[in-house]
């Protein structure tokens, strides 16, 4: 019964957000306290969810203060030299400008966390895209597939839990599984560049109308300088390139508008004070000496203090990027109501345990690819805990009859991280969205068989170096 129920409930919660008959927050909410109250979770189903919540805390305190930290660089003008840049290597070329946000977003994935990527690409990149007329769900889409499949990094957290699990080292389980990111990585740069085609070949060529302004009006795009188009089918000028415009109303433009050249929460004089300030949170993110949560709540404090000394201008500060906030804390406490239910009720571990029960004794040779291919729906819809603590050393141990190592196994298990980082559970997706104003609805529909396919070829590419046994 709890393996039907919680099949279900990941059928109904997929299809009313795909089909956007409920935002995120409402389905994570109301169909998981649905689904466990027929579970039989009674007045318990409390208990769940105020446990799942305290775990997600420290999570959603650090987008909190992660956001507060990075909108602060962008409203002081730390990132405008980089999109000055960006904007020089692309020119007005829709393809050049979605590879170069797959470029972007793996360069800056190599520091682990999804997060600081996400809203590093989004403040630099999508000015460009709303000013173009470029969909901002393809950033959403190549910048989550590019940070995917760079997720298998040791210090990303999944090849660490891997190795901790089945009590391996983390060298062991990713060194032989660099062809595989390397193809993964090549697999989402064919799919950036057919995306920007695409939008190439329904925008047609752009051109900015003020060609004569100074590098600086030009740098932002939006900014300032309207955009002409010649040729194509839809996207007029200022167009976001969504299907429908309705968003515009409701701050659409917001990183465009934020993005002003002559701002005046620009601080050029503290340009290199904030650079270094930033360089060194990320370095002591990766180094993990401090908890990532710390890091963002002192180096927040430290940005308000010095780019805003009076306690109005840090009000304002704090309130200018409330929206996203809200929306995203709102979204990971949301997704606490599912993960509680899932755990609590026993849905999880009865689903593992019934496909572990199903996979015919023919397949037991293959059990490394199987694990492979069960990677995807698993962390989909599960924490990388739960699987890899949970179900992982259960698969693992049935394999080792057939000869198979830990090792062997913790490498086939990574390669669905591409898959997994699209989930709604999430909190690093949930950010991206946010910030892109994208729906999660219009994410799903197109990463999702893209970020499949990129899993996939890192597990065949694993086969294939011997990496992954057969």
């Amino acid at each position: 019964m709890l393996v039907a129920l919680g099949f279900m409930m990941v059928a109904l919660f997929m299809f009313l957000i795909m089909s956007r008959r409920a935002t995120p927050v409402v389905g994570l909410i109301a169909v998981p306290v649905a689904f466990g109250i027929a579970a039989g979770a009674g007045l318990g189903i409390g208990d769940m969810i105020v446990d799942a919540v305290k775990e997600l805390a420290p999570t959603a305190a650090m987008l909190f203060f992660a956001i507060i930290f990075f909108g602060i660089m962008i409203d002081v003008g730390l990132f405008d030299p980089l999109v000055k840049l960006i904007l020089r290597m692309v020119g007005h070329d829709p393809m050049r400008l979605v590879v170069g946000t797959a470029v972007l977003a793996m360069v800056v994935s190599l520091d682990g966390d999804g997060s600081t990527t996400f809203i590093i690409v989004t403040s630099a990149l999508l000015p460009l895209y709303l000013k173009l007329g470029v969909s901002p769900v393809v950033l959403t889409v190549v910048a989550g597939l590019a940070n995917g499949a760079m997720n298998i990094l040791p210090w990303g957290g999944p090849t660490a839990r891997a190795a901790a699990s089945l009590g391996v080292s983390p060298s062991e389980v990713f060194v032989p599984m660099i062809p595989s990111m390397i193809a993964g990585l090549v697999v989402v740069l064919a799919f950036a560049a057919h995306l920007g085609y695409l939008e190439r070949r329904r925008i047609g060529s752009l051109e900015l109308a003020e060609v004569t302004a100074s590098a600086e009006e030009r740098v932002l795009v939006g900014a300032g300088a309207p955009v002409k188009v010649s040729g194509g089918a839809g996207g007029g000028a200022g167009s976001t390139g969504r299907e429908d415009d309705e968003n515009d109303e409701d701050g659409s433009d917001w990183f465009a508008e934020g993005l002003d050249p002559k701002r005046p929460t620009l601080r050029p004089r503290l340009f290199w004070f904030n650079g270094l300030l930033t360089t060194a949170l990320l370095v002591v993110l990766v180094l993990d000496i401090l908890p990532i949560l710390v890091l963002f709540m002192v180096a927040a404090a430290i940005a308000l203090v010095v780019n805003f000394p009076q306690v109005k201008e840090q009000q304002e500060a704090i309130t200018r990027h409330a929206p996203s906030i809200v929306s995203v804390v709102a979204m990971v406490f949301a997704a606490a109501v599912l993960t509680g239910v899932f755990q609590g009720t026993g849905m999880v571990e009865a689903m593992a345990r019934w496909l572990i029960d199903i996979i015919p004794p023919a397949l037991g040779p293959h059990m490394a690819v199987v694990t492979g291919l069960l990677s995807l729906p698993f962390t989909f819809f599960m924490s990388n805990d739960a699987f890899y603590f949970g179900v992982l050393p259960v698969l693992s141990e049935a394999a080792s009859t057939y000869g198979i190592t830990p090792a062997e196994m913790a490498r086939a298990s990574i390669t669905g991280q591409t898959f997994h980082m699209q989930s709604p559970l999430v909190p690093a997706i949930l950010l991206l969205v946010t910030l892109a104003r994208v729906p999660l609805a219009d994410h799903h529909k197109k990463v999702l068989w893209r970020a499949a396919a990129v899993s996939v070829t890192m597990l065949v590419i694993g086969v294939l170096t011997t990496a992954i046994p057969l």
